[in-house]
């Protein structure tokens, strides 16, 4: 298929590898997007593929993937939060590709980013609370709360009170019209990350409710993860990898330390633990960052599910 160059997924070699798919085996693509996971996993053993996505565009590119693999691949419209509900029977692996796609940032129209005019929308959905809905009507306090939560922005306080002084005038309804309040209070300097980066990310984490969906995700994929299955994630900012990190850490029974004079002996609070083994954060490759700019913040986690004997 060769429409499929259009976006390069990140890190594709090593989710491959962490994932490991095997003929007859199912996997979920929990964040479908342009299909690159998809695609690359249905390449590598004759499986079959459930991909899930909330946005209603990508189900063009869904419709080619059914037409070229048939009975391999099923497209299933949802959030990967929802996943529990989604999908109902055991599954050999699951991959996640967390944060806005390539394709939404490049769409103009959708408002994720400040480098193009677009209405304020980022709603992955199109549907629901969007941007505009929050920047215009949540508190002061609302407004601080979320850019410093979910951007980790240090002048959180001074953006919301320069937002509330604005939107007295008039309503904010571009992306560009936000990105100039943000630069009344911290204003871009050549060479260096632009301010509105954090305010951006920040509005569309709640916009979304990203870290509730990827704390949802990842326990409905633990849940429908059959035994000596993968749980293979990627992800691009401190918030999400804190969450993956700790959840693939709860769930993992920690090395046993052999010694020649104590008991080794596995305790009771530890063998109920679901996952047998969790990886340690896997990095991109030089090359990669330097061919695909989205690459250079992204890390992997994987993990595996417990049971008698695992094959790998």
């Amino acid at each position: 298929m060769n429409n499929t160059a259009r976006h390069i997924p990140v890190m594709l070699c090593e989710v491959l590898q962490a994932l490991n798919p095997k003929d007859n085996e199912v996997y979920v693509d929990a964040t479908f997007g342009n299909g690159g996971y998809s695609e690359a996993v249905l390449n590598k053993a004759k499986c079959k593929v459930i991909a899930i996505d909330r946005d209603p565009t990508v189900q063009k590119r869904a419709d080619e993937m059914k037409k070229a693999y048939g009975a391999r691949f099923e497209f299933r419209a949802g959030d990967f939060g929802s996943i529990d509900n989604l999908i109902q029977s055991p599954v050999n692996g699951f991959v996640f590709d967390i944060g806005v796609s390539s394709m939404q940032l490049d769409d103009g129209f959708r408002g994720f980013s400040f480098a193009k005019e677009a209405p304020l929308d980022m709603r992955m959905s199109m549907s629901g609370l969007s941007a505009k809905d929050i920047v215009n009507t949540y508190s002061e306090k609302e407004l601080a709360d979320i850019l410093y939560l979910y951007g980790e922005e240090k002048r959180s306080r001074q953006i919301a009170a320069k937002i509330v002084e604005y939107r007295t005038k008039k309503p904010i309804e571009t992306t560009t019209e936000l990105a100039d309040i943000i630069y009344q209070v911290m204003p871009k300097h050549f060479g260096t990350i632009d301010p509105a980066t954090r305010t951006f990310q920040a509005i569309r984490i709640a916009v979304n409710d990203e870290l509730q969906q990827l704390k949802d995700g990842l326990k409905g994929a633990l849940q429908r993860l059959s035994d000596g299955g993968r749980l293979v994630v990627v992800d691009f900012h401190s918030l999400e990898d804190r969450i993956v990190k700790t959840f693939f850490n709860e769930n993992t029974k920690p090395k046993v330390h052999v010694s020649r004079y104590g008991k080794n002996e596995e305790t009771k609070e530890y063998s109920d633990l679901p996952f047998l083994f969790c990886s340690k954060v896997i990095s991109p490759t030089e090359q990669e960052c330097s061919t695909n700019p989205r690459a250079r913040s992204a890390k992997l986690r994987y993990a595996i599910k417990r049971k008698e004997q695992i094959n790998e």
